[in-house]
């Protein structure tokens, strides 16, 4: 692809300190595109805009925490004012609830909540409500129509494949995915895209950063290893699932499996649901 591609394009993501934010970030960086990196951590956010500095970007950081409906307004305020309205919205920010359904308490329901399903819900509302006003805006020639914008939404392999050690996090992310067909058929007319991205398993952080019910602190401990070697075994970059990203919004696809066994969860998921259900029922790390 052109490294100048989204030239003059600003681009928005959110959890941009690590893992999918930062690559995707960057790979929009190397682009062309001007790059607004938030993350709860400040100077991971921070570190991000170096990076992207570092390959001839535009970059700028800022901290804001997803889950807070008044931070994300402020936010989404202050870029329009600090930049103008984004042409790419990349709602990635995510973190990990494993354990039971019966180990997993009303705080952590509303912790994984917060985070996964409504910051996605907020960076998608007040961002391409901004996307829509300029578009009415702007007249509009038959022969050159406007170009609304292209929203992002990170879900999961686990949007379609349910397992018993990950139910908070295949709810939020399974919302995440029908939020972000819905709003593709709500913004269509605006020549808004909307995808939904779905990587299996990745080498991230997500699962050193996890929450572990249901165990005591020597039990957590050697779950967050065990799954952190899963997934350093793996050893899918974050790099790869952010071209596919890339690809993505060139091509406006609506929903993207990531690595081979995202597309093969995803064709059990249409063509064979009774066996995903089986695969359920066994013990499985973070995906």
């Amino acid at each position: 692809m052109s490294l100048a591609l989204f030239d003059g394009a600003l681009a928005v993501v959110t959890g941009a300190g690590g893992g999918f934010g930062r690559a995707t970030a960057l790979a929009l960086a190397e682009r062309g595109a001007a790059v607004v990196a938030a993350d709860i951590d400040l100077a991971a956010a921070e570190r991000t805009v170096v990076l992207a500095k570092s390959l001839g970007a535009v970059g700028a950081a800022y901290r804001v925490d997803v889950a807070d409906a008044d931070a994300m307004e402020e936010f989404a305020a202050a870029v329009r004012a600090d930049h103008r309205v984004p042409d790419i919205v990349v709602n990635n920010a995510g973190i990990a609830v494993l354990g039971p359904l019966l180990d997993t308490g009303v705080d952590d329901w509303e912790r994984i909540l917060g985070v996964n399903l409504w910051g996605v819900i907020h960076g998608s509302r007040l961002f391409a409500k901004q996307m829509v006003e300029r578009v009415e805006a702007l007249p509009n020639k038959p022969d050159k129509p406007n170009y609304g914008g292209h929203i992002v939404n990170i879900a999961s392999a686990a949007a379609f494949a349910p397992t018993r050690t990950l139910p908070a996090y295949c709810t939020t992310k399974a919302a995440v995915l029908m939020l972000s067909e819905c709003l593709r058929a709500e913004l269509a007319g605006h020549r808004i895209g909307v995808t939904a991205v779905c990587p299996g398993f990745a080498k991230t952080g997500i699962a050193r950063n996890g929450t572990y019910v249901g165990l005591d602190e020597a039990g957590q401990e050697r779950q967050r290893a065990r799954a952190e070697r899963g997934l350093r075994l793996r050893n899918y970059p974050p790099e790869k699932v952010a071209e596919r990203i890339v690809h993505a919004i060139v091509k406006n696809k609506a929903v993207v499996p990531v690595n081979t066994e995202a597309h093969v969860l995803h064709a059990l998921s249409r063509v064979a649901p009774s066996a995903l259900r089986a695969i359920a029922r066994i013990p499985a790390p973070l995906g």
